[in-house]
């Protein structure tokens, strides 16, 4: 029986039947891939011949001269870090020695072929590249990959990273997955081939090839459930007995395409003979497709090699040509060849794995793990140090995975529950599994036990999560800390985790209370404090009065970043950063951060690194990108069920539509924090929405419900202990006062602010205090304030604030009758505000400016534009959003914004919407370019 006999429908002519198109295309695909690189993925349902395409890409590509890397997701190998690449470059490792030496290094360690620190992926993922770029430089190069949907998380990162940067070199990256699977492989921006199911006229075409004696009646009917999927149009009449086939017997129910087909493999399999089966079920365990690993298990439990023999002989699994590769042709035998196992087959065949695996500790620890029955300390101890390997190599739901199977073992209730509230800990921290690490929580919670602090540990972010109050919370992770026996040994990992969480929660609380525990925590810690951890205590809970000593430390630890790889201890630094307007320092850690996010990493963390971006960008005024981030980051909140984040990246919307004028939009992003901080007595959280909504209240020029807003957060004349967002409503505080005639509290704070040595946090709060005493101050005073405002350094780099204060110079030389010299403080504000888009603002200071006797009609000039700024406005004007633009352009959409953002103060226009009235208005008079 051929190979294809039962996977693959071929025709008469050796050809795919009713594939013509995609084969012209994956021929067409080769043929570039080997000059330049090319990218394709195909997509489709189970057995409608994406394995087959890949054979056919695969033979051709051989033929042809090229290399051709196989390899295959394997379902029961996704908690494996970096299976699925050991599994590509396999046949590779030989030319490792032409790498330099931290990639030869990064990959040795990643592969688990060698020791040392856990590599950066992005140093893994180079590596491979460098690797598969060096061979290509001999010989074109395919990557084949089957099943990309079940890769594991590491590998699929890693993979991913390749596809999407062959352009110049002669490789190929052609992978098969299924849609709508939950998968780590990041699908878009790669070229796709979707595999429909045959036409009607093919899958008769095919059956009746294949069947020419069925009968017509019955072969309707078989046409009819198959639903031109080819694998079931071969499966389903090879199933039916001859009287079936001739219509002589009745045909049995229609059921499910998916579950007829598990079950015609599992009759397949029970066919062949017992040792046959076992080596298929180690080869399922296995994973990895290294026939070199399966035989010598085979051997261990008293197999034989040639025992694989029947299994290829009826086309269910197939041997690479080195004889070192083995590949099942259907994933569905896999699941039939555990269907048709029993428990203790499995564990015999997890044993005679592990006992082959002495060099690879992970999966040695993994099916060890798998074959014991009773609980076993030894066994989860091995769990549990893998764990601990796979999370330094960035694979945290490996971790999970593990620490949850060592629980599992533990012979000792303490172990048993450390060991759960680790795995939850990790899966909340990093993972993103909300769900799954409440479940492991709520087990390990009944479990009185010395591993309190840890349970608490996980708690603190689960309970805030779940709708739980901050009391509850705080107390839980309180009492853990205070009753640990090496609660002042710094070096305690876990402890330092939990004082962590309880400063985050006491963050949340917004109470001088609630710091006081960690205040204590964090001095008590033998020798010293972490360093991260000791600046977050210094700068987050009460910035006014302990940030300024060490503020040098926070420079030089940001500065610092640039070689971190930990996402954990990046964000942390970021955070410790905020309030003192450092964070520009960490943005490239940032984005690595996001980037490792993007491309299967910690997820929680990512969501964190855009929080912090976007602080960044709306102080610096990138407040297109600050509202892109935080909508990917809600994307991210909603797919991954995290309900805590949501209402910090609600807080950009709100301040988003804030300085646009969008009102209403602004109130229900507010509305949201509120509703969510309200019912757990979240006050840190309640204060970002009554500064959303102070800003809110200035932008359409409400001055008594914004001075209410901002002396929520903190009295005039004071900076409240422990309320750290007071920094960031002092000018919308002292406007709306001296708005309100309420001088006497706007001088107040003024004068809070400066025995506060606030303006030397930060250039932006130099400027800010520097402004608010100007708006502050007696006429007679006021000038020479602003003009001192004005010439501070770095004031530049906040161009909102920056323009609130020419606003308000402008505003005082008007009513002082100087018109001349407040046009141009009106005139600077107001570009400046059309250019961040603040649109309530620019109107404000047109309206300041009318008022001077100055009346600007704009000219739009479309000579003032470069030819890609006038292509991109023009295809703005017709209605394109970014994303379509770019895509049209090659650019990207990030690219497009900053395209118009130059395009608008040019145009003399402050919206897109103004953009077509622009155009026209010159169209006729700017010759050809205007086009």
């Amino acid at each position: 029986m051929s190979r294809d006999r039962f996977s693959h429908p071929r025709g008469v002519a050796g050809g795919l039947a009713g594939r013509g198109q995609e084969l012209r295309l994956i021929r067409s695909f080769l043929a570039s891939a080997a000059v330049e690189g090319a990218a394709l993925l195909i997509v489709g349902e189970p057995g409608v011949g994406k394995t087959m395409l890949l054979d056919v890409a695969e033979d051709e590509a051989s033929s042809a001269g090229s290399l051709v890397l196989r390899s295959a997701g394997v379902e029961f190998e996704a908690d494996l870090g970096f299976s699925g690449l050991n599994q590509t470059v396999l046949p590779l490792l030989g030319e490792t020695d032409r790498l330099s030496a931290p990639h030869r290094e990064a990959l040795s360690v990643a592969l688990g072929l060698g020791s040392g620190p856990a590599p950066d992926r992005m140093v893994v993922s180079a590596a491979t590249l460098a690797l598969l770029c060096r061979v290509a430089a001999d010989r074109p190069v395919l990557i084949v990959i089957d099943d990309v949907h079940w890769l594991d998380r590491t590998s699929a990162a890693v993979l991913g990273f390749v596809a999407r940067r062959l352009a110049g070199h002669r490789i190929g990256f052609l992978a098969a997955s299924r849609p709508g699977t939950d998968s780590f492989f990041e699908r878009s921006g790669l070229p796709e081939l979707e595999l429909q199911p045959l036409d009607d006229d093919a899958a008769l075409g095919l059956v009746s090839e294949r069947f020419p004696a069925l009968d017509r009646g019955v072969r309707g009917r078989l046409l009819a459930e198959s639903q031109g999927n080819p694998l079931a149009l071969l499966e389903l009449p090879a199933a039916l007995s001859h009287p079936q086939r001739s219509a002589l017997r009745a045909l049995p129910e229609v059921l499910p395409l998916s579950r007829r087909l598990q079950s015609l493999y599992a009759s397949r399999i029970s066919e062949l003979p017992e040792p046959t089966r076992q080596l298929l079920l180690l080869a399922t365990l296995d994973g990895t497709g290294d026939l070199r690993v399966v035989q010598a298990a085979a051997t261990s439990a008293r197999g034989a090699p040639g025992d694989l023999a029947p299994a290829e002989r009826v086309g269910l699994v197939q041997v690479g040509g080195s004889g070192a590769a083995l590949t099942f042709r259907h994933p569905l035998t896999r699941s039939a060849v555990m269907e048709l196992s029993t428990t203790d087959e499995r564990r015999r065949a997890h044993l005679a794995l592990a006992q082959v695996l002495a060099d690879q500790p992970e999966r040695r620890a993994w099916h060890l793990g798998e074959a014991t029955v009773e609980p076993d300390e030894e066994v989860a101890g091995l769990l549990e140090e893998a764990a601990h390997r796979l999370f330094g190599r960035g694979d945290p739901g490996g971790a999970v995975a593990r620490l949850t199977r060592a629980a599992d073992l533990s012979p000792l209730r303490t172990e048993r529950s450390r060991r759960l509230a680790e795995a939850a800990y990790l899966s909340a921290l990093t993972v993103g599994g909300v769900d799954g690490a409440s479940e492991l929580l709520t087990n390990a919670l009944p479990e009185h036990s010395a591993s309190l602090y840890a349970v608490a540990t996980a708690a603190g972010y689960l309970l805030m999560d779940r709708g739980s109050d901050i009391d509850t919370a705080h107390g839980l992770l309180e009492a853990a800390i205070a009753c640990h026996p090496e609660r002042t040994d710094a070096t305690d990992e876990e402890l330092i985790e939990a004082i962590w969480s309880l400063s985050f929660l006491s963050w949340l609380s917004g109470s001088p209370e609630k710091w006081q525990p960690v205040h204590d925590a964090v001095a008590r810690l033998r020798p010293r404090a972490p360093t991260v951890l000791a600046l977050y205590e210094k700068t987050v809970p009460d910035p006014v009065r302990t940030a300024l000593p060490v503020l040098d430390e926070i420079v030089a630890v940001c500065g610092d970043l640039g070689g971190e790889v930990d996402p954990v201890k990046i964000v942390r630094t970021g955070l410790s950063a905020l309030y003192v307007d450092g964070l520009a320092v960490c943005r490239e850690s940032a984005w690595r951060v996001l980037g490792d996010g993007r491309d299967g990493g910690a997820v929680t963390q990512a969501i964190l690194a855009i929080v912090q971006l976007c602080h960044d960008d709306f102080g610096a005024g990138r407040w297109r990108e600050m509202a892109e981030l935080a909508d990917e980051a809600l994307e991210l909140c909603d797919a991954h069920r995290f309900r805590y984040f949501r209402w910090q990246l609600q807080y950009f919307t709100a301040l988003a539509a804030a300085v646009r004028g969008h009102q209403d939009a602004s109130r229900a992003a507010s509305d949201e924090i509120v509703g969510w901080a309200t019912p757990r007595g979240a006050a840190g959280a309640l204060a970002f929405a009554h500064h959303a909504r102070a800003l809110a209240a200035v932008a359409r020029n409400d001055f008594e419900e914004a001075y209410q807003q901002a002396a929520a957060i903190s009295a005039p004349g004071t900076f409240a202990s422990h309320a750290p967002n007071a920094l960031w409503v002092m000018l919308d505080l002292v406007e709306a006062a001296t708005r309100t005639d309420r001088r006497p509290e706007a001088t107040a704070h003024v004068t809070a602010m400066r025995e506060a040595r606030i303006g030397a946090l930060s250039p932006r709060l130099a400027l800010v205090t520097a402004g608010s005493a100007a708006i502050a101050a007696d006429d007679d005073r006021a000038a020479g304030l602003f003009e001192q405002a004005l010439a501070l350094p770095e004031a530049e780099r906040w161009p909102f604030e920056l323009a609130r204060v020419r606003l308000a110079y402008g505003e005082h030389l008007r009513r002082s009758r100087a018109a001349a010299a407040s046009r141009v403080q009106l005139s600077a504000a107001r570009e400046a505000f059309e250019r961040l888009g603040a649109r309530p603002w620019a109107a404000r200071a047109a309206h300041e400016l009318r008022a001077t006797g100055h009346n600007r009609t704009p000219t739009p000039d479309l000579g003032m534009l470069t030819p890609q700024e006038r292509e991109i406005a023009v295809l703005a004007a017709s209605g394109l959003t970014n994303k379509e633009i770019g895509q049209r352009l090659y650019l990207s959409h990030r690219t497009v914004g900053a395209h118009l953002y130059r395009v608008f103060p040019k145009l003399g226009i402050t919206s897109r919407a103004a953009l077509r009235d622009a155009l026209a208005s010159v169209g006729s008079s700017s010759g050809p370019d205007a086009r």
